[in-house]
């Protein structure tokens, strides 16, 4: 079973400045972690990018463009989406259908929108999911703190058992994607 990373949102407008989201650098870090043990395996990494028609997020603008310490490689895949939903009005599925990627890892901004709708809509399309538990991240709310939301997901999203296919939530250091692609933790 081949496997995509799927890196979510990690743009200069989520990362940068006074709405930068909970620990962007040390989730960048770890995301760059995982792309490397996946490019080392021959795993596909995709990069998905949130576009909005206003000022913020619009499509070619610098708060658009993927954060400056994210790295990304001329083998990597980008994906435009306009909702939480990676896989609404866009080829993703359609690419890791062709590719025969048969599980996904899920990573990146921010943890309550588009890591959570994009999780839940790969399980509804039939893949399992590893969710990097320590690679997603949030500005938090009015309610709860970003650790508050990030654990909150961490924990949710392992529970859900309904869609068939299971998430399965480690560590960027623990993610270990054998040759063949499949995903395991140690």
């Amino acid at each position: 079973m081949h496997t995509a990373v799927l890196v979510i949102d990690v743009q200069q407008g989520l990362c940068e400045g006074e709405g930068a989201a909970f620990d962007c650098d040390g989730t960048i870090s770890r995301i760059n972690l995982v792309t490397r043990k996946a490019r080392v395996a021959g795993a596909l990494v995709i990069f998905i990018q949130h576009e909005s028609e206003s000022t913020y997020l619009e499509y070619g603008s610098g708060a658009w463009q993927l954060a400056k310490c994210l790295e990304v490689e001329s083998t990597d895949t980008t994906v435009r989406k306009t909702t939480p939903d990676a896989f609404l009005r866009t080829e993703l599925e359609t690419i890791l259908r062709r590719r025969g990627v048969g599980r996904v890892i899920v990573c990146g901004m921010h943890s309550e929108f588009c890591v959570d709708t994009t999780t839940r809509r790969a399980l509804a399309l039939g893949f399992p999911v590893v969710l990097v538990s320590d690679g997603h991240t949030s500005s938090g709310n009015a309610a709860i703190s970003a650790q508050q939301v990030i654990a909150h997901h961490n924990a949710t999203l392992t529970n859900i058992s309904s869609f068939g296919p299971r998430v399965h939530a480690v560590t960027a250091e623990n993610v270990n994607i054998a040759a063949c692609g499949s995903v395991a933790s140690r």
